[in-house]
């Protein structure tokens, strides 16, 4: 019996909807968690361990890059107010039936 690939993909897509459907939260807490731990042992240098296995590690130096401005900040020329005063309105009560 030939299965042909649409039919073949079909199944497998079935086969995972349901899995996502029944187990969905589980897997993703698993995923998570494992991610987390992935990226621990990749920032401890496990990657770099098992890239290098045999060869010299190159050093490299941690390099700390501050931004410092060389001019001062020129001042506004006047303060922020959050509350403005309150203004005349734009209309009266005559302009506004049109009387």
């Amino acid at each position: 019996m030939l299965i042909y690939g649409p039919k073949l993909l079909q199944r497998v897509f079935d086969f995972l909807d349901g899995l996502i459907y029944d187990y969905g939260d589980i897997l993703f807490m698993l995923f998570t968690y494992a991610a987390v731990l992935f990226l621990i042992w990749v920032l401890r240098g496990g990657l770099r361990r098992k890239l290098f296995r045999g060869k010299p590690i190159p050093h490299v130096p941690p390099v700390i890059v501050l931004h410092i401005p060389i001019e001062r900040p020129t001042p506004s020329p006047e303060p922020f107010n959050p509350f403005p005063p309150s203004q005349e309105p734009l209309w009266s009560d005559d302009d506004r039936h049109g009387d």
